[in-house]
């Protein structure tokens, strides 16, 4: 699959950025990338950023940007940086995200108010700066990373199951309204991934935990041939397409119950 064509300079490549880049779905988006021909700037808070540009760029193909996108400075910096450079932004995967787990009114408020942060306010900011410039040019492509968990109540991990509903609904309701500008707008939606995501979220010993779980490398490749054809969703995995197609015919009360068995604490 190639890169799109125009606005290319840095020896003739396009050039993409994916947040969240430093492991996980985002160091294989970013992978995905490279390969295809992209130039990135690969953006995550930690230090480990420079690590993956290291091992994954080829004569400085990756460009590492250390940015806390749970804040207004970090992803104002992301903004400026784009305006900044050489050549237009052909295609932007907005990655980054993390979870809470545990029982709401048991557990830090401080984190759920970053958990928004960084899943909702962040996804917004960007994607209102990077879709606006798109429109402008009239041309580029956009990937926001939902979940299947987007598709039901998430209790034990509230805010983040209603942080994905929300980039699922944001990503496609973008989407048709930039349907004639000549910029195309996919979600993501992956079901459990073989990531540090559990452990970050404290969700070490529950079932979804324990299950089995998708290669980030197959999410990634997925997302960016979805997004590269411009697709409006999709869903990796046979099993996570049979879980989203399943959920359609059950009520919410009943999803929630069913998701309260897979992501419960363990001593629960």
């Amino acid at each position: 699959m190639e890169p799109p064509d125009g606005g290319t300079t840095g020896g003739g490549r396009p050039l993409g950025l994916v947040t969240g880049a430093s492991s996980g779905i985002g160091r294989e988006l970013t992978r995905e990338l490279v390969e295809h021909g992209f130039d990135v700037l690969a953006v995550a808070e930690d230090a480990a950023i420079v690590d993956t540009a290291a091992e994954l760029g080829d004569a400085g193909r990756v460009h590492p940007v250390r940015a806390d996108l749970a804040t207004r400075a970090g992803n104002d910096m992301v903004v400026q940086l784009l305006t900044e450079q050489d050549r237009p932004l052909a295609v932007a995967a907005i990655n980054a995200g993390i979870g809470v787990h545990g029982r709401l009114v048991e557990t830090d408020l401080e984190d759920h108010l970053r958990l928004i942060a960084l899943n909702i306010v962040s996804a917004v900011h960007l994607g209102h700066a990077i879709g606006k410039n798109m429109a402008v040019r009239g041309e580029g492509r956009m990937l926001f990373t939902s979940s299947v968990a987007s598709q039901m109540p998430g209790p034990f991990y509230t805010t983040y199951a209603a942080s994905k509903s929300f980039v699922q609904s944001f990503a496609l309701g973008l989407r048709e309204e930039l349907k004639d500008s000549g910029v195309t707008v996919t979600s993501l939606m992956p079901g459990p991934t073989d990531t540090e995501f559990f452990d970050r979220a404290g969700m070490e010993g529950t079932k979804v935990a324990e299950g089995p779980k998708d290669d980030p490398a197959d999410v990634a490749r997925a997302g960016f041939e979805a997004m590269m054809s411009g697709k409006d969703h999709v869903v990796s995995g046979l099993k996570n397409k049979v879980q989203v197609a399943g959920s359609t015919l059950m009520p919410d009360a009943v999803k929630a119950k069913v998701h309260r068995g897979m992501t419960k604490p363990a001593d629960t």
